[in-house]
């Protein structure tokens, strides 16, 4: 068999499409064993087909998880604000939203504008919003967090970078330079310390 006439006629990216079809799975499979080229080609056109899902991404609206939750029977989360859980990545940012939506001046915002939820020996909890770049700055003692609410700003922790929207987390480590740049026109989101 011409191994490179077969893969110019399409089979691999026809199996990529079509992974229920048994048939063409068994037949590449086996062609596989004694040809390395399959399994370098089918590679390619894996990454080739991640990186089109990448560029063609649609943002989910801010509401899809909700009706998601709604639809599988799934209770939305009540926070008190009495009794505030420490924010994580597996907070839920429309719950924190709604309990501190009658914090939240009304629009247009100040440039900066802080409420503080809660604070003691363990932690202090900060409703935050701001239109302000915070600059390079590290922590010693204070572990920070980052839980977005509304808006999108860009992280920098050390050498990484990271893209926040509403609903991510970002848990800063200690003696770490970071600094946040907002690219939105505002930002809400809880500013969390861990007193270490």
């Amino acid at each position: 068999m011409d191994i490179k006439s077969y893969i110019d006629e399409g089979n691999l990216e026809q199996y990529c499409f079509e992974l229920d079809n048994v048939s063409l799975g068994n037949e590449i499979a086996a062609l596989r064993l004694g040809h390395p080229e399959i399994g370098q080609e089918l590679n390619r056109i894996e990454l080739s087909i991640e990186e089109l899902a990448k560029t063609h991404a649609i943002t989910p609206s801010l509401q899809l998880k909700g009706r998601i939750m709604a639809a599988l029977g799934i209770a939305e989360e009540v926070l008190d604000l009495n009794h505030l859980p420490p924010t994580s990545k597996y907070s839920n940012y429309e719950s924190w939203l709604k309990a501190v939506e009658h914090l939240i001046p009304a629009a247009p915002f100040d440039d900066f504008f802080a409420h503080v939820l809660q604070q003691n020996e363990q932690m202090a909890q900060t409703l935050v919003i701001t239109k302000l770049n915070v600059p390079d700055e590290v922590h010693d003692v204070v572990a920070e967090s980052f839980f977005i609410l509304e808006g999108t700003c860009t992280c920098t922790v050390g050498h990484e970078v990271f893209t926040l929207n509403a609903g991510d987390y970002l848990a800063i480590p200690l003696h770490t330079n970071h600094d946040i740049r907002i690219d939105s026109p505002y930002v809400i989101a809880i500013l969390q310390h861990q007193f270490v």
